[in-house]
C-alpha cells in the first residue's frame, strides 16, 4: 500500500472486516458498516485496502465495463444476488470479480459451479451491481428464442411490472418486451429506441438526454414479433406495417402508474418503435407537494425570474424548447404553485401527460374533431381563471390564445423555436397581429437540460486546444477557473455525468421590447435590448456550469452554439 493510502485510510484487520460482516447478511451491506465505522472515506482506498488484506488484486469501474460478463456460466441472476460476475477476457482466460472477499459461502459456490480454472478480482460492491444493471438488458435479449407468437394478453394497469413477473412468463417474446421496459424504467430512461437491423433490431435507451446502446435482439423474425408485441399491447393494428402508427398503454411499476408513448415508424428493414416514458408517479400522488420550482435543476435567479412571470394576472407566457427539454414539467410545476384553488385551472394538451389534482385537464382528440383550436375556444366559455395550451402548432390556435391573453386570462403556453427572439417571429409568421403580440406577451422563456459531471469521478481537466477554437474561446479565458470533467465510474455508467441541469434564456417585456415587437424590428434590436435588462443567453448560462467545473466544454457544445 501506498504512503499516500496510508495517511488517507487506516490499515484493515480482519477482525475490523469480521466485525462488518457480523453486521450485516450481504456483501454490500458489509461494505457500507466499513465505510460508516469511518475506516475509510474513499472508496476507491478501501478496496486497494481489502484487495491487500485479502491478498487478491482489485479492478476499477473502468477495466469493469472494458470486460465481457459470462451469463451461460454464472446466470445473472446468481450474480446479482450473491454479488459477483464472471468475466471473459479472450485469451486471458476467465475472471471471477467479486465483492466479498472474505464469503466462504461464495467460495465454495463458485468453486462448485466453475469447473474450469479462474482466477479472483475484487471490486467494489456498486460497481458491480452498476455493471450487472447495464449488462441485464443483453441478457434478456439472449434469453429469447424463436418460434413463439406474441401474447394477446396486454399489461393491464393493475399488473405489476417486476423482475418476478418477467422470470415467470413462459413466453420468450412477452418476456424479451417486459424486460426492455423494466430495464428502462430501472435506469430512469426517458426513451426507448427500438431499430430495426438487416439481422434483428437494437435496442437504445436515452437516459439524460443521449441516446446509450444496450443490446441487440438477433433474428428478423424475432424483431418483427416484439414490434407485434408492442403493437398488441397499444391496441395498435398488428397487421399494418407501411404507414405510422401511434398509441399509448400504461403499467404499474415501482408503486405507481407508468404511460408509455408509442410511435411505429416504418423503415427498410422493417419497423422501428420510440416509446416515451411517463412516470405519473413522479408529479402526482404522494410526490405532489415536492413539484415546485425550487425542486426543478434550476439555477436560484432563473427559478425566480419564473415566479415574477406566473404571478402575472392576465397575459401570455410563451416556453420553447426542443423536445425532451423538460417544458412540460417546468409548466406543471408553474401550475402546480400557482394553483391557490380559487382560480379556475383549465389545460388543453396532446397528449395529458400527468394528472394534476384541482385542475380541469381536457386531452386532443384529432380523430374526433377536438383540436387545440376549437378545444381552447370551448375552454374560454368555461369561465377558466388560467389556461395552459400543450403547444400552439397553427395559426388559429395562436390567433385564440393572444385574444385569450388580452381578454384577462393568464395562457402558459410552448412553441417550437430555437431561442426566446425565434419564437416571437414564429408568432409573427404565423399570422399573429404584432401589436396584439406585443401587448398580450409577457414574458418568453427557453430551455434546456446540460449534463452534469459525475461526483463520484470527476476530476480536474482542461480541454485542448481545438475544442476551445471551435467553442470560441481562448486559453486565458479558463485562467483560475477550477474546470473538471468525469472519468467514467460505475455510478455514471462510465459516461462521466450524472444527472442533468436546467439552463435557460428568459425575456420579460418592457416597453422599450413591446415598441420594437409591434415594429416587428430585426432580432439583432431586440437582442440589444433585452441585454440592457439582464437577459443572458443559453450560451452563456452553459459556459457559467462550465466554468464552475459542473459540465464540460463538450456538453456545452453539444446542447448550445457558440454565436
Amino acid at each position: 500500500m501506498s504512503a499516500t493510502l496510508v495517511a488517507e485510510i487506516p490499515i484493515l484487520t480482519a477482525a475490523q472486516v469480521r466485525t462488518a460482516r457480523h453486521k450485516s447478511l450481504t456483501a454490500d451491506r458489509a461494505w457500507l458498516a466499513l465505510v460508516q465505522e469511518e475506516l475509510a472515506t474513499d472508496t476507491a482506498g478501501l478496496v486497494r485496502a481489502l484487495a491487500e488484506l485479502s491478498r487478491i488484486e482489485s479492478i476499477d469501474s473502468v477495466q469493469l465495463y472494458a470486460s465481457t460478463p459470462d451469463f451461460d456460466l454464472l446466470p445473472y441472476v446468481e450474480c446479482a444476488r450473491r454479488g459477483c460476475v464472471a468475466l471473459r477476457d479472450g485469451d486471458a482466460g476467465l475472471t471471477l470479480v467479486l465483492a466479498d472477499p472474505f464469503s466462504e459461502e461464495l467460495a465454495a459456490w463458485a468453486r462448485a459451479t466453475i469447473a474450469e480454472p479462474y482466477r479472483v478480482r475484487l471490486a467494489h460492491f456498486e460497481d458491480i451491481a452498476s455493471f450487472l444493471a447495464q449488462a441485464e438488458q443483453a441478457v434478456r435479449a439472449t434469453e429469447q428464442t424463436v418460434g413463439d407468437t406474441p401474447g394477446a394478453e396486454e399489461l393491464a394497469d393493475g399488473e405489476v411490472l417486476s423482475l418476478e413477473n418477467i422470470e415467470a412468463d413462459a413466453s420468450p417474446v412477452i418476456r424479451l418486451v417486459s424486460s426492455v421496459l423494466y430495464d428502462a424504467l430501472k435506469q430512469q430512461a426517458s426513451d426507448i429506441h427500438l431499430k430495426s437491423t438487416p439481422v434483428g433490431m437494437s435496442v437504445k435507451f436515452r437516459i439524460d438526454g443521449v441516446l446509450i446502446p444496450v443490446s441487440e435482439v438477433s433474428g428478423v423474425d424475432t424483431a418483427q414479433r416484439l414490434i407485434s408485441r408492442i403493437k398488441v399491447m397499444s391496441s395498435l393494428d398488428i397487421a399494418e406495417r407501411r404507414v405510422p402508427q401511434d398509441g399509448r398503454f400504461r403499467v404499474r411499476a415501482r408503486g405507481g402508474q407508468v404511460d408509455f408513448r408509442v410511435s411505429i415508424m416504418p423503415s427498410i428493414h422493417g419497423e422501428d418503435a420510440v416509446l416515451r416514458l411517463l412516470d405519473r408517479s413522479a408529479l402526482t400522488g404522494d410526490r405532489a407537494h415536492l413539484l415546485q420550482l425550487s425542486d426543478l435543476a434550476m439555477e436560484p435567479e432563473a427559478v425566480n425570474a419564473l415566479r415574477k412571470l406566473i404571478v402575472q394576472p392576465y397575459g401570455m407566457i410563451l416556453v420553447t424548447g426542443p423536445t425532451g427539454s423538460g417544458k412540460t414539467t417546468t409548466l406543471y410545476a408553474a401550475i402546480h404553485e400557482i394553483n391557490s384553488g380559487q382560480e379556475n385551472i383549465i389545460t388543453i394538451e396532446d397528449p395529458v401527460e400527468y394528472q394534476l389534482p384541482g385542475v380541469l385537464q381536457i386531452p386532443v382528440n384529432e380523430k374526433k374533431g377536438l383540436t387545440f383550436a376549437r378545444g381552447l375556444r370551448s375552454i374560454l366559455r368555461h369561465d377558466p381563471d388560467k389556461i395552459m395550451v400543450g403547444e400552439i402548432r397553427d395559426e388559429e390556435t395562436a390567433q385564440i390564445a393572444v385574444q385569450a391573453a388580452l381578454t384577462g386570462h393568464l395562457v402558459l403556453t410552448t412553441v417550437h423555436a430555437n431561442n426566446v427572439f425565434d419564437v416571437v417571429g414564429r408568432l409573427l409568421h404565423m399570422g399573429v397581429d404584432a401589436y396584439s403580440l406585443s401587448s398580450a406577451l409577457v414574458g418568453v422563456w427557453a430551455q434546456r437540460l446540460l449534463r452534469l459531471n459525475c461526483t463520484e469521478c470527476s476530476q480536474p481537466y482542461s480541454p485542448d486546444e481545438e475544442t476551445l477554437n471551435l467553442s470560441g474561446l481562448k486559453a486565458e479565458d479558463l485562467l483560475g477557473k477550477p474546470l473538471r470533467a468525469g472519468r467514467g465510474c460505475g455510478h455514471c455508467r462510465g459516461t462521466g455525468y450524472k444527472g442533468r441541469r436546467a439552463i435557460s434564456e428568459f425575456l420579460v417585456m418592457n416597453d422599450a421590447l413591446r415598441e420594437l415587437v409591434a415594429l416587428k424590428a430585426p432580432v439583432t434590436a431586440m437582442r440589444a435590448a433585452a441585454a440592457q435588462v439582464g437577459s443572458r443567453s443559453l450560451r452563456a448560462a452553459a459556459l457559467q456550469l462550465f466554468y464552475r467545473g459542473e459540465t464540460t466544454l463538450a456538453e456545452v457544445n453539444r446542447i448550445t452554439f457558440a454565436e
